[in-house]
């Protein structure tokens, strides 16, 4: 009996061990289970976080670029707006100054008289005229080479040599009807003042724009 009795607390002994370690067990996989998903949870919104954030720098960069394209956009508008086309009117206006200059001098040195009847005084005056309409034909020149193309300004450079040859040639020939007399020289300088008033109006009215 008594033996029957020590055997039974022994099997008791060992049932409530082996029921205490699983107990035991249980706890410390549901404590490890609670930690997991803990850590999880944790790593997930640091994650939400850093992609919010990315969301935002990435919003800015767009943001960026759109203003720096509407600062080039501008910058373009305003350099169209510095260069204007040449008006047609402002070259006709200029021809049309040109002729107005071209009478305006006709009228000017029909004008000019001699003090006297002698030949210098004639010669005087001839000679003022021929400088007059020599000043206004470099004037007239001038501005044809800032209106014809390189080409064009080359042709008429050329055609200009040739006709102050022939100026002076038919000068000179005219003088020499009056050759050792005293309306020699008067006669050459008539005829070039003549000849320059005429080359005058040809150049205004054949290449001036």
């Amino acid at each position: 009996m008594s033996n029957k009795r020590e055997m039974l607390m022994v099997l008791l002994t060992v049932v409530l061990v082996f029921f205490l370690t699983a107990c035991g067990t249980s706890h410390e996989e549901s404590t490890n289970i609670l930690n997991t998903n803990s850590t999880q949870n944790t790593n997930d919104d640091s994650q939400n976080a850093d992609s919010t954030e990315n969301n935002s720098n990435t919003g800015n960069t767009d943001t960026d670029t759109v203003e720096t394209s509407e600062k080039v956009d501008t910058s373009s508008n305003v350099s169209a707006k510095e260069e204007p086309p040449v008006s047609n009117e402002d070259e006709a206006g200029l021809k049309e100054e040109y002729v107005k200059k071209l009478n305006d001098t006709k009228k000017e040195t029909e004008k000019l008289e001699a003090t006297d009847s002698s030949t210098y005084a004639l010669k005087k005056v001839e000679n003022d005229r021929w400088e007059i309409w020599d000043r206004l034909l470099n004037d007239i020149y001038g501005v044809l080479k800032e209106q014809l193309s390189q080409e064009k300004m080359d042709q008429l450079k050329e055609e200009q040599r040739n006709w102050i040859k022939s100026r002076d040639k038919s000068a000179l020939e005219a003088s020499k009807k009056y050759e050792g007399g005293t309306q020699e020289h008067l006669e050459y300088v008539i005829v070039l003042a003549n000849l320059t008033e005429a080359r005058c109006y040809e150049l205004v009215e054949d290449y001036m724009k």
